[in-house]
């Protein structure tokens, strides 16, 4: 390139100092430019800063795997790699000139800075470390220097659970970064990763997450220092060794300083240091000499005495002219050839086949061969097997119409477009996809090249962002660090909202569910992040929960609801969420509200509005299901003193008493009595006296909720279905819950007592139809059936109404065996066995030919209680 009379100048400094910043003014201040970085990340970043200057269509991004080269381009953001060689701008610079002394990569910073300049000017960007080596090497170069922005100091270990926000964790291998990584995810809610193996896209939406806040933490290898703008605090080491491709080493203390120079930006100092990790294999934690650290924090290092050097002016005569000229010597003692580079070894393996000697001839041809060498490794599989991938692309570039075949790129591109896998998986797949998209950009190697780059970009950014997902799946556990982030900052801003279905998100991550007043633990939290949970529910819901009170106060009688189903205390719920339980009251038709604890928190008002209301709907509820209760109460006043006392015992009973027990009062009734308790709805049946609307199905729920309380809240059975007419008795039921449930216990059967009476009344009238007197009758079948019952029930049913079975000719009434008459036979002491109606059920056997033979296939069929 033209230029070597214009200006060249050396900005030399420790990082934070703003010489990238100073380069990207300078080159916007002329009508062109060009600046080459060690990174196609940092690349990229300087590439969006000029593009907000200048618009998109005069700023160009050229890297390896990116070519965006609009037609009227003028600056030009490159990787030092592909820096533009066949056009001149006025302005040029190369960042990292430090770089030049890398092994691997160094020949092509020595190259740019020796021989590409700016028609106007051109700057080198580096370390301190250059300046002896520029001035015998570049002896007009103006070199600057400028101080570090903000100070840079060195603190005592810390175990990892210690490091503070915004802290960079670096080590050397991936299971260390991993490791590192995941030991974050347990303490501090997760970190992000970065790493030179990711792809660009992965490691730009690390570092975006990082930036982000999202997490306060970023464990990343070496390649962090070089250049990458991010907001660190500290800088911690996780090693300070590390094996360079050749042996395994510690780290030269302009590389520590490198690393530790990302604390601390702009004017806000940072620190650096070690992390207690207390491994065997350094002694328990690795520690900084005192002279690395005096070193690092005066940014005093050892010159650079030579740059790695390699010949750029080749000879395309003949195969072994390009290889002489490849390792060629150079002329200043300054300049080092370096080992060989992998473009060169691949060459060199590849010369050694004789189908290549055979195509190697001509420029043209070497020059193909050349550039197909200069593949990067993306895999890093190595100089050997890396060979074999380029011979492959030799053979085709040096026959035919000299393209890849598109059947081959297509394959390839199809294998590895699978977003399933690991990390590890992803990350291969990523490198091979990154070998295509570097190839799809050589346009004179396919016929489709801007179709191929737009399939291999594809390919490659849906791996990137899976392995972006991958990693923040591992690695991210985005609930503990919000919580963290809220119980260290008590941030105001941070968002909570509370999704249709309850999840209660904030900032981003669901730590729960609220269920009504209740905030429910994630339940895939740990032990020990649910009282955080906890902690941060109680202080983020008050606002949402003061508006479902409120919400709660206002609502319609529909939205609230008895849970009971046997369990005590009943509960009442809102919308389906319990909000309260019922306990014992004053009596039992009134109990006592009391709310639930998830409604704690609120304030007295809102309590006592809550509570008002759910007064109210239960006053309501109980007036519906249980008017025949309350009609009772209003009825004492007109009543004779045992109609009073029948109805006192009606409502204790909660609507249903055996009629023996009243005998003496339902006789003493006069016919104004009788007439009140039956517009009343009190049925006087011939074994129980019941209020018939109690005996509804809600209403036995409400009555048997009501008892339960009042009864000491002893567990009990469900209430029975609705429709039963009979059903089997459970053992654990506490005394007197069949009764209050309005059904008539007959041993380990229960029948309703409406139906009990409907069948007294109904086998009395047909007894006195038939006038059988004392003699048999056969009752219908279709009245077994209704009742629900099987052979044996129904026969001790029979037997408890007053009947005793025939020989043969059905049931015979029995007189003295009435209900009433057998209360008084049991109070009798010496009752011979088998004189228990319950006791003798079981042998009534219906003797009688016609009901016999039906109640036989009745109990073949497996009827039963509870099957009505």
């Amino acid at each position: 390139m033209a230029g070597f009379g214009a200006q060249l100048t050396a900005v030399l400094g420790p990082t934070n100092t703003g010489k990238t910043h100073l380069a990207v003014e300078r080159m916007c201040a002329h009508s062109g430019g060009m600046i080459g970085f060690p990174l196609r990340l940092l690349a990229r970043e300087v590439y969006d800063r000029v593009v907000a200057l200048k618009g998109a269509p005069q700023v160009a991004l050229v890297t390896g795997e990116e070519r965006i080269v609009p037609p009227g381009a003028r600056y030009f953001l490159c990787t030092a790699e592909s820096m533009v060689t066949d056009r001149t701008f006025p302005f040029v610079a190369i960042d990292e000139g430090q770089m030049g002394s890398d092994p691997e990569r160094g020949h092509v910073f020595t190259n740019a800075m020796l021989h590409l300049r700016g028609s106007a000017e051109t700057m080198i960007l580096g370390a301190e470390t250059l300046r002896p080596v520029l001035r015998r090497l570049l002896p007009d170069a103006h070199i600057v220097t400028r101080p570090r922005f903000s100070s840079l100091s060195c603190v005592e270990p810390r175990k990892l659970s210690r490091l503070p926000a915004r802290t960079a964790i670096v080590a050397f291998t991936a299971e260390d970064v991993y490791a590192l990584a995941e030991a974050l995810r347990r303490h501090k809610g997760g970190a992000a990763v970065v790493m030179g193996g990711l792809s660009p896209r992965t490691r730009n939406a690390q570092v975006a997450l990082y930036q982000s806040g999202e997490v306060d933490y970023l464990v990343a290898t070496d390649a962090i220092g070089m250049g990458l703008n991010m907001d660190i605090a500290h800088v911690a080491f996780a090693s300070l060794s590390k094996f360079d491709g050749r042996r395994h080493r510690r780290l030269r203390t302009a590389e520590m300083a490198q690393i530790a120079g990302r604390a601390g930006r702009h004017q806000r100092d940072g620190t650096f240091g070690t992390v207690q990790l207390g491994r065997a294999d350094e002694g328990g934690s690795p520690a900084f000499t005192e002279a690395e650290v005096r070193s690092i924090e005066d940014h005093g290092f050892p010159s650079l005495q030579g740059l790695v050097w390699r010949n750029a002016r080749l000879d395309f005569a003949s195969l072994h002219r390009l290889m002489m000229s490849l390792e060629a010597a150079p002329s200043s003692p300054e300049l080092w050839r370096g080992d060989d580079a992998i473009d060169l070894q691949v060459l060199k393996l590849l010369a050694g086949e004789p189908w290549l000697l055979e195509r190697a001839q001509g420029r043209p041809a070497l020059q193909r061969i050349w550039a197909a060498c200069g593949l990067p490794d993306y895999r890093r599989t190595g100089a050997e097997a890396h060979s074999r991938l380029v011979g492959r692309m030799v053979r085709h570039l040096t026959e035919g119409n000299g393209n890849l075949p598109p059947e081959w790129i297509r394959s390839e591109l199809a294998v590895l477009d699978n977003v399933a896998g690991d990390i590890a998986t992803l990350s291969d797949r990523i490198a091979a996809a990154r070998t295509w998209t570097y190839v799809s950009h050589r346009s004179d190697w396919l016929e489709d090249a801007p179709g191929w780059a737009d399939r291999a970009r594809l390919v490659e950014d849906k791996l990137s962002d899976a392995l972006h997902q991958r990693l923040t799946q591992r690695f991210v556990d985005r609930r503990t660090a919000v919580l963290l982030k809220d119980l260290k900052l008590r941030d105001p801003d941070l968002r909570v909202e509370v999704d249709p279905d309850g999840a209660v998100i904030v900032d981003g991550a669901i730590i729960g569910t609220l269920t009504g007043f209740a905030f429910l633990p994630d339940p895939a939290a740990r032990a020990g992040e649910k009282k955080l949970l906890l902690a941060a529910a109680e202080r983020r819901l008050s606002s949402e929960l003061r508006a479902r009170a409120a919400a709660l106060a206002a609502s319609l009688d529909g939205d609230f609801a008895l849970a009971f189903e046997g369990g005590m205390p009943p509960r009442l719920t809102w919308k389906g969420n319990r909000v309260a339980a019922l306990r014992r009251g004053k009596d039992a038709l009134n109990p006592r509200i009391e709310l639930d604890r998830s409604l704690d928190s609120l304030d007295q008002k809102a309590r006592v509005a809550v509570l008002d209301r759910l007064q109210a709907w239960v006053d309501i509820t109980k007036g519906r299901h249980l008017s025949a209760l309350t009609r009772l109460e209003a009825l004492k006043t007109g009543l004779s003193p045992a109609a009073r006392g029948i109805v006192v015992q009606l409502t204790e009973t909660m609507g249903s008493l055996p009629r023996a027990s009243i005998a003496s009062l339902i006789g003493s009734l006069t016919r104004d009595d009788r007439r009140a308790l039956a517009k009343a709805g009190v049925r006087l049946g011939v074994v129980h006296v019941y209020a018939a609307d109690a005996l509804r199905p809600e209403a036995t729920r409400w009555r048997l909720a009501l008892w339960g309380v009042s009864n000491g809240g002893a567990a009990m059975p469900q209430p029975p279905r609705p429709g039963l007419t009979s059903l089997r008795v459970d053992p654990a039921a506490p005394p007197g819950f069949y009764a209050v449930a309005g059904f008539w216990a007959l041993g380990d059967f229960a029948i309703r007592v409406d139906m009990a009476d409907r069948t007294a009344r109904s086998v009395h009238a047909q007894r006195l139809q038939e006038k059988a007197g004392s003699g048999a009758i056969q009752p219908d079948p279709a009245l077994m059936t209704s009742l629900g019952l099987g052979a044996p029930e129904f026969a001790a049913l029979m037997q408890a109404l007053g009947f005793r079975s025939g020989q043969g000719k059905g049931f015979a009434f029995a007189p003295g065996r009435n209900p009433a008459d057998r209360q008084r036979q049991r109070k009798k002491p010496g009752r011979q066995k088998g004189s228990s109606v319950v006791s003798q059920r079981t042998d009534a056997a219906l003797p009688f030919a016609n009901l016999g033979v039906m109640l036989a296939k009745r109990a073949d069929t497996g009827k039963g209680p509870g099957n009505g």
